[in-house]
Order: C-alpha cells, then sequence, then structure tokens
C-alpha cells in the first residue's frame, strides 16, 4: 500500500533532482524514497576508542623515546 502526497520543491531542487535522477537512470520518485529512507533510518551509535585495538604485552619500543622531544628528534 502506498499514500500520495504533493509537496512544493523550489525550482532550482528540483531541477537537480530531475539531473541527477536523468544521471543515474532511475525515477524522480525512487530517488525521493530512497532519500526518505536513508534519512530515516536510526543511525548506529559511535563509540570513542580509549584502548589501543591489540593490547601490547611489553613496553615502548628501543625506537620509542620516553624523554626525548619527538619533534627534537625528526626536525632536529
Amino acid at each position: 500500500m502506498s499514500v500520495r502526497t504533493t509537496i512544493d520543491l523550489p525550482d532550482g531542487l528540483y531541477a537537480e533532482l530531475r539531473e541527477r535522477a536523468a544521471r543515474e537512470r532511475v525515477s524522480i520518485r525512487s530517488l525521493v524514497i530512497h532519500s526518505i529512507e536513508e534519512n530515516l533510518k536510526p543511525k548506529r551509535k559511535r563509540v570513542p576508542v580509549t584502548e589501543p585495538p591489540i593490547k601490547g604485552t611489553s613496553g615502548a619500543g628501543p625506537l620509542c623515546p620516553t624523554e626525548e622531544n619527538p619533534y627534537d628528534i625528526i626536525f632536529g
């Protein structure tokens, strides 16, 4: 079952919609439906990364300075 509705689009937006539909060889209706469906999908909640993806078993490597400023080593 579907519901018919009418919306008023600005001329410029309709022209862009018409051009994109022609470029992608799809109907304007399918572009609008796809856009609405994508916009209504629940967004995945992003979880910030707070730890390394793989926990190491040892300390810093031999080339990792502990007291020196890395910029002094790179640009010095």
